[in-house]
């Protein structure tokens, strides 16, 4: 290898650890590329209809925060009233089962009472626990504003991609060498029909699975079952961990009534979630974005192992885009072509080889 080469790789090498000094950055760029790339998409589809593009963007994202705005107005007042049961109905277990502690002492022989703890010390003992409880609050706080922070970032992002998408993609092409520069807008036009594919195919679950979980917590009589099901078709979005997430919740809200109403709303989320695993995702997903579960899974692991949360929040997106530059890049340009231009001059050798024969002769 001459100077030159050995500049290009390291500089390659110190490209490559800058970019995972960043990546949390870059997720975060990828999720405002997604999320414009999803709002600019059905602004076309307004412009379709002959809507301006500035009216097209609007209403875009009027329909957008109106979403956000009504999930949250779905979420956050009836788990604020059950949070608020939840706080007075702790103190009341705490003094019975005190009170249930003090009947016990006295129906005993005293030999034993010393054995039989009293609430004092049990909270002693527990005191370790609490600390750890408050310390991971403080942390979920300072977590949970990093998140304010992190989606206001995204959304600001989001609003400077959509106000001229064409002009940072036109940055993003000139990056590349001026041959394959055609080559790599196609590309992205394949990027843009698979992630709305993927969208459109994962709205459509979220959708079927929410009113699966709302019929069946109001068949149980849970109460916020609208929002406990709304929440549960948002978690949705989340393969695999998402529905475990979505049963906590409703177990802890159909608990407050009755500990057997939670075990009826455990049973029905895993019905829930078997259907939406084995029929609902893989029959829609198969007609807007063909990819294997396994690997969706294996995508999942990858990109929470180096990403953390936000990696497997993307994780179907990034996969989504990531097959598509596997199979133009490297497969067709690359794989597909190895070799071929070798076989080409080999043939074309033995040809004139043939021909030079035949004259000769």
């Amino acid at each position: 290898m001459n100077l030159g080469q050995w500049m290009g790789l390291i500089a390659l090498l110190v490209s490559l650890y800058i970019l995972w000094q960043i990546k949390e950055v870059l997720l975060l760029i990828f999720a405002a590329i997604v999320l414009a790339t999803t709002l600019n998409r059905l602004a076309r589809r307004f412009q379709r209809s002959g809507m301006r593009r500035g009216f097209a963007v609007t209403l875009s994202v009027s329909i957008f925060i109106a979403g956000i705005v009504g999930f949250f107005w779905l979420i956050v007042p009836p788990f604020a009233v059950q949070f608020q049961e939840l706080t007075y109905r702790v103190p009341q277990g705490i003094e019975r089962f005190n009170a249930w502690l003090y009947q016990l002492r006295a129906a005993l022989p005293s030999q034993i009472t010393p054995y039989i703890p009293d609430i004092n010390s049990l909270t002693q003992q527990a005191q370790p626990f609490i600390n750890r409880v408050v310390g991971s609050s403080f942390a979920f706080v300072s977590g949970s504003l990093e998140v304010v922070l992190k989606t206001l970032l995204v959304l600001v992002l989001t609003g400077m991609f959509l106000a001229d998408p064409q002009a940072y993609r036109r940055l993003f092409v000139r990056m590349f060498p001026s041959f394959y520069r055609r080559r790599v807008d196609g590309i992205l036009d394949k990027c843009e029909v698979s992630l709305e594919g993927w969208i459109t195919g994962a709205f459509i679950a979220m959708c079927v699975v929410a009113m699966m979980s709302v019929i069946g917590l109001t068949a149980l009589r849970v109460r916020a079952a609208l929002a406990l099901g709304v929440l549960a078709g948002f978690l949705n979005l989340i393969p695999n961990l998402g529905p475990t997430l979505s049963v906590i919740p409703a177990m802890a809200i159909a608990l407050l009534d009755n500990p057997w109403k939670s075990l009826g709303v455990l049973g029905i989320y895993f019905i829930i979630q078997q259907a939406e695993s084995n029929f609902i995702t893989p029959i829609v997903m198969a007609h807007q974005v063909s990819l294997l579960p396994a690997v969706t899974l294996i995508c999942q692991l990858f990109f929470v192992s180096f990403f953390g949360f936000l990696g497997l929040f993307l994780a179907l997106p990034l996969t989504v885009v990531a097959k598509i530059w596997i199979e133009e890049v490297l497969v067709k340009d690359v794989l597909d072509q190895w070799g071929s231009q070798s076989q080409k001059e080999t043939e074309f050798v033995i040809i004139s080889d043939n021909l030079k024969d035949e004259s000769g002769s």
